[in-house]
């Protein structure tokens, strides 16, 4: 871009502000023109599988009409929604009934592998976060949904987790103000920051904690946070007041126990202004429970009927 003359710009690190804009405008934008693919990579969005252009909803699937489109693991909870009995599916079964519905396209050559592989990524990643995930494996490739064990352990499981939840972002409210920064410090570490530093409280200038994000061991952005324990959602003129207390070659994070505005989310992707990052309370709570701060695991062990009818009883469990 600077070599064409795309763009002219006075900064020292003009690929680190590139990265964190179209970072930003993926992570905000589900119809975002551009696709994450790496670290530090990036590619348009016309150019991947149809199947990695689908935006991924926050909670329910897309439109249920067969001619749509979806994502591999919505185009799955569609499939076992829609079964006979409530059985679990083999996810070849799955993957070749989303494909004859039309649910799934991919040029992919194993779209049976891809779809094991982000359920179970998806069970993961909900698990970490102590959240309920919406699919269960039950051995040898059967998958079924979480939802059809809705009185169940699985469900008091998610109402404790839930609870807990709840009762951590409490606690944020109500620990002192240092305490609270310090946390937020901790968590900044446990998603790879690095010289993380609580500025002191009479002149941080409206910035409570800074630090360097590292991505790849390669790209450093530092990084000034600020940090509200609010019930109310945080406004626009607050985005432009981090964004003027910014250092040289600084970007913004502002984390807050409450939401953000659709004002305050336009101010931050605002395109000709340094970006600024937002964490909500739901998104703060979900990755402090992920990196395990302020919560602790118990281990336990579920016997689960594999279904005889389903598979060979001579490997049932194996």
């Amino acid at each position: 871009m600077l070599e064409e003359g795309l763009w002219q710009t006075q900064g020292a690190t003009p690929d680190q502000t590139i990265s964190a804009a179209i970072s930003q405008d993926v992570k905000n934008d589900p119809q975002s023109p551009f696709v994450r693919v790496g670290k530090g990579i990036y590619a348009l969005r016309e150019s991947m599988p149809i199947d990695a252009k689908a935006p991924r909803p926050k909670s329910e699937p897309q439109s249920d009409a067969p001619s749509s489109t979806l994502s591999f693991t919505d185009a799955a909870q569609k499939i076992l929604r829609e079964s006979a009995g409530k059985k679990p599916m083999h996810y070849r079964a799955i993957t070749t009934s989303g494909m004859d519905a039309g649910l799934i396209e991919t040029s992919g050559k194993t779209p049976e592998a891809t779809m094991y592989s982000v359920i179970y990524q998806e069970i993961e990643r909900q698990k970490a976060r102590g959240e309920r995930p919406r699919f269960v494996l039950h051995g040898e490739g059967y998958v079924g949904l979480s939802e059809w064990m809705s009185e169940g352990l699985a469900f008091q499981v998610e109402r404790h987790n839930r609870k807990v939840r709840e009762e951590l972002l409490q606690r944020l409210h109500e620990m002192p103000p240092e305490r609270f920064e310090a946390t937020i410090a901790s968590l900044l570490v446990a998603l790879g920051f690095e010289d993380v530093i609580v500025t002191p409280a009479t002149s941080d200038g409206g910035i409570d904690v800074r630090g360097v994000l590292v991505s790849g061991d390669v790209v450093r952005t530092k990084m000034a946070v600020q940090v509200k324990r609010w019930k109310r959602n945080v406004q626009a003129p607050t985005v432009q007041q981090v964004r003027g207390s910014l250092g040289a070659h600084e970007q913004g994070l502002i984390v807050t126990t409450s939401d953000f505005s659709s004002g305050a989310y336009s101010e931050a992707e605002r395109p000709d202004a340094t970006p600024v990052g937002l964490m909500n309370g739901e998104l703060m709570v979900a990755l402090l429970v992920e990196h395990d701060i302020g919560v602790t695991r118990n281990d336990i062990s579920i016997l689960e009927q594999c279904g005889l009818e389903l598979i060979d009883p001579d490997t049932c469990g194996s």
